[in-house]
């Protein structure tokens, strides 16, 4: 089964979790106790599950679609590689992912 790498803000915290083809960064974060709200339920309405890919990761991920990106004009901390992880859906070729928790989050639904 893939997994999925998970950074804390500052980089002192690792976790390696499987994550079962098929399902979201997002649903795999929440079903491993890893710190993240997920609010809205993968439905793009928030921008809870905010994560920053990391770099050498960027291109082997589907483009976001435009509601991603207008949501995450919206999230704290914006970086170059900043995604919605409730839209990435892992794969085999996945295996591996490293993306990084946000300092803070904005839940805009609250």
């Amino acid at each position: 089964m893939p997994q999925i790498i998970f950074l804390s803000p500052d980089g002192s915290q690792r976790w390696e979790v499987e994550a079962p083809i098929g399902v979201s960064v997002m649903e795999t974060a929440v079903a491993n106790g890893i710190d993240m709200e997920g609010t809205c339920e993968g439905n793009m309405a928030c921008s809870t599950c905010h994560v920053i890919v990391d770099p050498s990761w960027e291109l082997k991920l589907p483009l976001p679609a435009e509601e991603e990106e207008d949501m995450l004009d919206l999230v704290y901390g914006l970086a170059p590689t900043s995604r919605l992880c409730c839209q990435i859906i892992m794969t085999a070729e996945l295996d591996g992912l490293v993306v990084r928790l946000p300092s803070e989050s904005r839940n805009l639904l609250g």
